[in-house]
């Protein structure tokens, strides 16, 4: 032990008491002594620390036997060196049977001194270090449970649903609401494996497939549920493996949320928005086909300034009539109506008959309209008519959009096991702000080249939700001043039907 331990020195000589004080303090020790086993007893009660005491056996008044059996019941930790001389060995054993920690006997030199209490004060060094572990293990699993009764609490109070599996797809954490939203209770879904739990087949389908995915970018699965019952419960659940430092699943984390409120909003805002378009879209069209006939002169002749009013009028109604149309088209495809019909499509003419749909309206602005294939391209499996108008929709974007003595391209190729069609133009271009919202409902890019511009804002989010719901994805890159270039990828038919 370093320098600053105290020795207690108990024995009726005072030349043993003089001279043990006299080896011990040459190692930078504290020594204390007494004369007595009174004074002895009553320096140890004093609390005053002593890492060892040195002892001596035979003493009048109370003997080193009685001191020893009491400095056990003060502190049985302290470490008791017995010095015996006239005493048998037989009494050293004794000793060292009550608790005392070794014994030295008389006559012996400082160096026998100084080993046997400086391995007495190792000792008392590592019962201290054990202390000190012992106490922070302690707090360490008092902090431990005290955790774990506080996130189990947080848990099962939570209004999402939780629900853990190990790697061997075993159910290791449940709560409450859990088990209310999958119809499962709780205590049959702890401690045994996913297959036996009856749960929903495309979520155990999901968990199962995230315990095996190895360095996924996006980790997180998102899908929605329904739950049959007297009363469905649409659920959406997040799913994600749990991992390691170094990487390894550990297991699988999914979160439920009960979204069957939502859907029933949804439901009734996209019946109100259904029936209201359905009603406004017949007056709206009879206004429209009565201006139509009164700018042909059918009613009689206009004025100048009437036939500029009727003009304006007529373009109001269409822009009301193209809104009308769009709000049905989002509620049909809000309905799970946006695919009605999927057939076989040769990709190639399907965009020659747009070209040619668009190929009027585009001369008319001065523009250039271009359709440039890389057969062979491979068959899509789709609805002909939403296809036909996500590329109308595009190209007819491009030439709103594209100044007179511009170009549009409409280009296909081949792309793996996909089909790629990108609408190239080079129009005014989109800002870098507004690209992350261009596909975003009635969001419509405001700037003094594209105030004069008609649009409902509906339509890239329509064409949005019609390729998506063909397995395909649609991308944009531009740059104010230097065009835009759509691109939709579509999976081929062999791929569509896997």
């Amino acid at each position: 032990m370093a320098g600053g331990a105290r020795i207690l020195v108990v024995d009726d000589e005072q030349i043993m008491r003089d001279g043990c004080a006299r080896i011990l303090s040459k190692k930078d020790w504290e020594v204390v002594t007494a004369e007595s086993g009174e004074a002895g007893l009553e320096a140890i009660k004093g609390g005053d620390g002593f890492d060892v005491v040195l002892l001596d056996l035979m003493m009048p008044g109370i003997g080193g036997m009685e001191v020893l059996e009491a400095t056990q019941q003060v502190d049985p930790n302290l470490l008791v060196i017995v010095i015996t001389g006239y005493a048998t060995v037989e009494s050293a054993v004794e000793a060292m049977k009550k608790g005392a920690y070794d014994f030295i006997p008389k006559p012996f030199t400082p160096d026998q001194l100084r080993i046997i209490v400086n391995r007495a004060l190792e000792k008392r060094s590592l019962q201290r270090e054990m202390e000190l572990l012992k106490s922070e293990r302690e707090r360490s699993l008092r902090d431990i449970a005290t955790e774990k009764s506080r996130i189990a609490t947080i848990i099962n109070c939570m209004g999402d649903g939780v629900m853990v599996c190990d790697r061997d797809s075993c159910v290791v954490l449940s709560n409450p609401a859990a088990g209310r939203m999958l119809g499962i209770q709780e205590s049959s879904m702890i401690g045994n494996p996913l297959s036996q739990c009856s749960i929903d087949g495309t979520l155990t389908e999901t968990i199962m497939e995230s315990l095996r995915s190895v360095d996924s970018p996006f980790p997180t699965v998102s899908q929605e549920l329904c739950v049959s019952g007297p009363t469905p419960v649409f659920l959406r659940a997040h799913t994600a493996p749990v991992r390691n430092d170094v990487g390894e699943t550990l297991g699988s984390v999914t979160v439920l949320q009960d979204i069957t409120g939502l859907k029933e909003l949804d439901s009734m805002k996209s019946d109100f928005v259904a029936m209201v378009s359905h009603e406004l879209r017949s007056p709206v069209a009879s206004i429209h086909q009565q201006l139509s006939v009164m700018l042909e002169g059918m009613a009689g002749d206009l004025t100048e300034r009437q036939l500029r009013m009727m003009r304006r009028a007529k373009e109001r109604a269409n822009g009301l009539l193209e809104l009308i149309n769009d709000l049905l088209d989002l509620s049909k495809i809000e309905a799970g109506m946006a695919v009605q019909y999927k057939e076989p499509l040769l990709m190639e003419e399907l965009l020659g008959r747009v070209r040619e749909l668009m190929l009027p309206e585009a001369e008319a602005k001065g523009l250039r309209l271009e359709l440039d294939v890389e057969p062979p391209l491979r068959l899509v499996k789709g609805d002909r008519n939403n296809l036909e108008g996500v590329f109308t929709n595009l190209v007819g974007n491009a030439i709103k959009y594209t100044p007179e003595g511009g170009e549009i391209t409409i280009r296909a190729t081949g792309e793996g096991e996909n089909v790629r069609i990108d609408v190239s133009d080079t129009g005014i271009g989109i800002a870098k702000q507004d690209l992350p919202r261009i596909f975003d409902r009635f969001y419509r890019v405001k700037s003094e080249k594209t105030r004069q511009i008609v649009g409902t804002g509906l339509g890239l989010s329509i064409v949005k939700h019609i390729v998506e719901a063909h397995l395909g994805t649609i991308s944009v890159e531009s740059e104010e001043g230097g065009g835009s270039t759509f691109t939709v990828v579509l999976p081929a038919a062999s791929v569509q039907s896997r």
